[in-house]
């Protein structure tokens, strides 16, 4: 079974995602923050992908992709940012800092899906 990190600060949230998740058939790994997130992948924990959101207190989604950068071993997954932005300059710096993908809030598990398979996750 293909593992899922999520990453987002509301609880609701990640068990909205969760639920979307579970449905497609993923195992389900919650994270708080980028910095919980960064923990577990330096623990050498393996996931297939991660969604992550971008504004998150203690780490945001652009600190935990800019940490990821400087720290090239741990080799991430692809990673689609879950986020209400609209301003393309968040998104921009997302998929410059690494990001695979990004997904606008609200989203239904036919996006999530989507993003997923064109991610090469499936």
């Amino acid at each position: 079974m293909k593992r899922i990190l999520v990453i987002d600060d509301s609880g609701t949230i990640r068990k909205a995602i969760r639920r979307i998740l579970e449905g497609l058939g993923y195992s389900v790994t919650e994270a708080e923050d980028g910095e919980q997130a960064l923990q577990r992948l330096s623990a050498g924990e393996a996931f297939d992908a991660v969604l992550c959101d971008i504004d998150m207190p203690v780490m945001d989604g652009l600190s935990f992709l800019s940490a990821l950068q400087a720290r090239p071993a741990l080799m991430p997954p692809p990673i689609i940012m879950c986020t209400t932005h609209t301003s393309f300059d968040k998104i921009q710096t997302a998929l410059t800092l690494g990001a695979s993908e990004y997904i606008m809030k609200p989203f239904d598990a036919t996006i999530i899906e989507s993003k997923l398979e064109a991610c090469g996750v499936q």
